[in-house]
């Protein structure tokens, strides 16, 4: 049950709004405050669980200036849960700028476990799992991507990325270029009605996806570059 004066990260579902976990809808209903990536998508996700609480917004482009207030309302007494659209605070999403802002004050932090796409994409993916390395989303820039992708290139690990549905093309298309022919998958829309894996080489999840509008929430997770070896 929470108590005043702390901060929650509460992860809400990637897709499936029964993903949701009871600790998440416990928490999500006592604090005085839900700091959102977007109040109106937080907003639908609340009502729909019956849940009327104080929304602010907490994205990206006002993270800096906002934690601050967050952490203040929080040394006042007020308990605030920080959510994303999907998935976990932090994890490609904001939040870590208010946890840095709430350790400086001193304020207790209960980081609530929950959905993320990274680890059904990782174990869906029919790659090693014992070891993998985060990568996030890669720059959008061609040269910066491309740089990022030969720093990694040499990794042992499963390598798992996110990707936005109007780069994807040409991202697979740089990973073939720079990382090879390896083997991969790209998940789409997980725990959606149209999730989909696409599994083989990259070269094989290029030529399925030429010419076709990929939509939705993307992952793809890459062999290592010992994979052969195994």
């Amino acid at each position: 049950m929470p108590s005043s004066g702390r901060l929650y990260l509460v992860p809400t579902p990637i897709g499936n709004l029964g993903d949701i976990t009871r600790r998440a809808l416990e928490v999500l209903s006592e604090v005085d405050v839900v700091a959102c990536e977007d109040t109106r998508t937080s907003g639908r996700l609340l009502k729909h669980f019956q849940i009327k609480k104080r929304l602010i917004s907490y994205h990206e482009f006002n993270e800096q200036a906002r934690a601050g207030r967050i952490v203040d309302a929080i040394a006042a007494g007020e308990s605030v849960a920080v959510v994303t659209d999907a998935g976990s605070p932090g994890i490609s999403d904001p939040a870590y700028r208010v946890v840095r802002a709430a350790i400086d004050a001193g304020i207790e932090i209960n980081a609530l476990p929950g959905p993320t796409a990274i680890i059904p994409a990782l174990t869906a993916s029919g790659l090693p799992t014992d070891r993998f390395f985060y990568e996030g989303f890669l720059p959008v820039k061609d040269g910066a991507r491309r740089r990022r992708l030969e720093a990694v290139g040499a990794f042992e690990h499963t390598l798992v990325f996110y990707e936005s549905p109007h780069r994807i093309h040409k991202t697979v298309a740089a990973m073939v270029d720079v990382l090879g022919d390896r083997q991969a998958c790209l998940a789409r829309e997980i725990s959606k009605k149209f999730e989909e894996y696409i599994r083989g080489s990259l070269q094989e999840i290029q030529n399925q996806i030429s010419g076709r509008t990929v939509k939705g929430e993307l992952v793809i997770v890459i062999a290592g570059s010992d994979a052969s070896k195994e």
